[in-house]
């Protein structure tokens, strides 16, 4: 990688994988090049070191077991923490999300340490699965349209106060907690339960990506007639009665 490039790391796509989430790195990725941005990807396993030198990384979502095996070999290299103590900017996605808070609750029942880097706690809900599609508000702060994604977890995540909700939602669970909130933010580092991929529904958040990574207030127009699209569906379909 050389110094000019935007760099962006997948972590793990061997573990947390599994519900088509790496597709918001191609989505970050293709977004970058329509701008004309010169763009290195990695795509890191879970044998391989994290660097410390990327960008924009990028987490998503798995099952239980692999969900822990991720958790201890990302706390044992460290590689994410020092990239967010350099200045990098994270976007995860469900056990992704998770992993970044303080601890959930893993495949053995037991409270499982995360890496901190985001103010939540995870723990497992006793009700029904939140599973559907969701449509939600986005914290005005970061001036970005309406969320939506598609949910698919049993865990219940509470947001500290030194991160704030990434949206309200207006159809769906989200966080799990009753609140009405989904997600969580500070900074640099990005939480959220949606799959679809979300970044593919919701492509001003990787533009929002990009500008954090870039360090500019605006990006050049881009075609999103697709983007939209998929966006006008999914959102209609969120609002039809179950």
């Amino acid at each position: 990688m050389s110094d000019n490039q935007l760099r962006i790391v997948w972590i793990y796509p061997d573990l947390l994988s599994t519900y088509g989430d790496q597709g918001n790195a191609l989505v970050v990725e293709r977004r970058a090049r329509q701008r004309g941005l010169d763009v290195a990807r990695l795509d890191v396993r879970s044998d391989q070191p994290i660097p410390t030198s990327g960008d924009i990384y990028l987490i998503g979502g798995g099952e239980d077991r692999p969900q822990r095996l991720a958790a201890e070999r990302l706390r044992r290299d460290g590689g994410l923490n020092r990239a967010v103590e350099n200045g990098a900017i994270v976007f995860s996605v469900c056990a992704g999300y998770q992993i970044l808070g303080h601890e959930f609750i893993n495949d053995l029942g037991q409270r499982e340490p995360g890496l901190g880097l985001l103010d939540v706690v995870s723990t497992r809900g006793e009700g029904a699965r939140c599973v559907g599609d969701v449509l939600g508000d986005i914290d005005p702060r970061l001036g970005l349209p309406p969320l939506t994604g598609f949910e698919n977890h049993q865990g219940v995540t509470h947001v500290g106060p030194s991160a704030r909700p990434l949206a309200q939602v207006r159809f769906g669970n989200g966080n799990g907690t009753g609140d009405g909130t989904e997600g969580a933010y500070n900074d640099t580092v990005f939480g959220t339960y949606m799959h679809g991929p979300v970044l593919a529904r919701n492509p001003l958040i990787a533009d929002l990506l990009l500008k954090l990574a870039l360090d500019v207030n605006a990006l050049p127009p881009t075609d999103d007639r697709w983007y939209e699209a998929l966006r006008n569906e999914r959102i209609a379909a969120a609002q039809q009665p179950a």
